[in-house]
């Protein structure tokens, strides 16, 4: 299409709007939610609906969906609990819209086979996107009830999904209390594990898991999808939707709240989001409600909070908001989360993670990693120790760390550690890479082993060192480049229980780099400002998984974070030793109580 032609389809979508919009003039009801609470939406979905031939609002349609709303359901969480769920705004909007807007659609007579027009929901899909703690899950929830019971149609067909059945579930289950806590619901809805059933109208909704396979023979009247942000595919969605063919007037309900710009799925639901939103897409069966902080606006501002929020006050709190984001100042990686399920932003699969003024913070005496790798310190002797090796393929920096819990003497967590470079790869590297590998092994931080390629005999001495000077509880390691070294020292006479495989994936790593971080944060983990460490630290990146649960992320990293990456794996070993916090205990002596 070329300028002009694009020019007059905008005009003349722009001309059938303006006719809908003097066919039906705004409501007080939406006039006031666009000018007075920058709703805007809620008025592009109307006008967009009064263009559409033959739409007509049922204005005492919408009114009675609104006033039955709190006498049919209840809310299910918390001092919430059983509580009339009155509507706020924003969930009032989208129940007029989506129970007012009709459509003529042409149908043929069931006995004559002439043809004949039914007046049935104009909006057939709902994309709602929305930041975590806005009672999403309940209002969806509700939603599903009403358009599946209240609303529903004799041999009616339900199904909830999102990426997993344990996820979907959350909202079925919300599902199930609700009807559970109505008066009005309770008796004609029968509650099974994985599904509902109304008998007055043969009516079922069933649980699925997150796979389109084995599903064949479905006609939904209403669907629900949670959570698309972390959606594998859409092929659920797509053959849910390919199933509603029978239904005169089916529902899609869709909610989420931002994801990782690295799940192609959930990105490519947001940007036909946004693209329906502005009209990019031509789209008026859909109703799309987004709630997210502009890009460039100032995350730590409170008024910021309010535009992607609409039920703060409620849920969230002001003072729950003002504490995540205290936690997430200065923490880059931390702040990503604020963003991203506070402010409904989409965040990179990977981000920058330790602030370095708070890294220099942990240590008081900038030199004090001279004395810790000295076999005869005497704070550090004898002390428990936890150790990890994080061994390089060939020519990149090999690091031994030992990490030492407090002690009755010393309430510091405390780490000592060794790098290796080989000699031949130091010239090249602060020529090309302007790192000062020279100065490092100048000062004793970095050691260097003939050739061009670590030896791994100088680490295996250095390790059986460190276990004749510390009382060492386990040494992490990485079957994948350290295997032939726990070979060797098993051979040398070591106890090989002491060594433990950690594969550097979240579901290893995950506890141990939030474990790690909350040291750093603290100011609790004396690195006694090792160089080497602290240029690791200034290069270490981390990514996340679906659930923001995160690890360093080597090859995201700007430069080496071989050091970082040994320090978060000794943590690890620290969770699951004998010092890890042991809960029983906390319970027992009344603590937690």
């Amino acid at each position: 299409m070329d300028a002009a032609a694009g020019a007059a389809q905008v005009s003349a979508a722009a001309l059938q709007a303006a006719a809908g919009a003097q066919l039906f003039p705004e409501p007080e009801w939406l006039r006031r939610a666009a000018d007075d609470l920058g709703y805007e939406w809620a008025r592009l979905a109307w006008r967009r609906a009064a263009a559409v031939p033959g739409a007509w609002f049922d204005s005492a349609k919408a009114d009675a969906a609104v006033r039955i709303w709190p006498t049919v359901f209840r809310l299910t969480s918390d001092r919430f609990a059983g509580k009339p769920f009155v509507l706020i705004d924003w969930q009032e909007l989208i129940v007029r819209l989506l129970v007012g807007w009709k459509a003529p659609v042409e149908v043929s007579d069931e006995d004559t086979g002439a043809v004949r027009f039914e007046h049935v929901r104009l909006f057939r899909r709902l994309m709602l996107w929305v930041p975590r703690k806005n009672g999403k899950s309940e209002f969806l929830a509700a939603l599903a009830l009403l358009f599946y019971a209240v609303d529903g149609v004799f041999g009616g067909e339900g199904y909830v999904f999102a990426r997993d059945e344990k996820q979907a579930r959350i909202a079925f289950n919300k599902m199930k209390v609700m009807a559970s806590l109505s008066p009005h619901l309770q008796k004609p809805i029968k509650a099974y594990k994985s599904s509902l059933w109304v008998q007055q109208t043969q009516s079922k909704f069933e649980l699925l898991t997150g796979k389109a396979e084995g599903k064949h023979g479905m006609a939904p009247s209403v669907i629900l999808g949670d959570e698309m942000h972390e959606w594998r595919s859409d092929d659920m969605m797509t053959f849910l939707r390919q199933g509603t063919g029978t239904r005169l007037q089916p529902i899609e309900l869709y909610a989420s709240t931002a994801g990782l710009k690295s799940n192609a799925t959930g990105w490519a639901l947001w940007e036909e989001s946004l693209a329906i939103l502005d009209g990019r897409i031509e789209d008026p069966s859909t109703l799309v409600v987004v709630f997210a902080a502009d890009a460039d606006a100032d995350w730590q501002d409170e008024e910021v909070w309010r535009k992607p929020n609409p039920s703060l006050g409620r849920s969230p709190t002001i003072a729950f908001l003002r504490r995540e984001a205290q936690l997430a100042k200065d923490n880059p990686r931390a702040e990503a989360n604020f963003r991203r399920y506070h402010l409904n932003q989409w965040v990179e699969a990977t981000v920058r993670w330790l602030n370095l003024k708070k890294w220099d913070a942990c240590a008081s005496d900038p030199q004090a990693w001279r004395r810790y790798a000295e076999p005869d310190c005497n704070m550090l002797r004898g002390r428990r120790a936890f150790g990890a090796i994080d061994v390089s393929s060939t020519q990149d920096v090999t690091c031994l760390l030992w990490l030492f819990p407090p002690c009755e003497d010393d309430q510091a967590w405390r780490m000592a550690c060794r790098f290796w470079v080989p000699e031949a790869t130091v010239a090249a590297r602060v020529k090309n890479d302007r790192v000062p590998y020279d100065r490092w092994v100048a000062s004793g931080a970095l050691s260097t082993t003939p050739g061009d390629y670590v030896d791994q005999s100088f680490v295996m001495k250095a390790l059986q060192e460190g276990l004749g000077l510390y009382d060492v509880a386990g040494i992490g390691f990485d079957p994948w480049n350290a295997r032939k070294l726990y070979t060797d020292m098993v051979a040398e006479g070591m106890d090989p229980a002491l060594m433990v495989e950690m594969r550097q994936g979240i579901r290893t790593l995950g506890e141990a780099s939030r474990h790690f971080e909350r040291m750093v944060y603290a100011g609790q983990l004396d690195h006694g400002g090792h160089p080497v460490l602290r240029w690791m630290a200034g290069n270490a990146q981390v990514r996340f998984d679906e659930n923001m649960n995160f690890m360093p992320a080597k090859k995201s990293s700007a430069e080496k974070i071989d050091g970082i990456v040994a320090g978060v794996m000794a943590a690890g070993l620290t969770i699951t030793g004998e010092d890890a916090v042991n809960i029983d205990d906390f319970l027992k002596n009344g603590i937690m109580a």
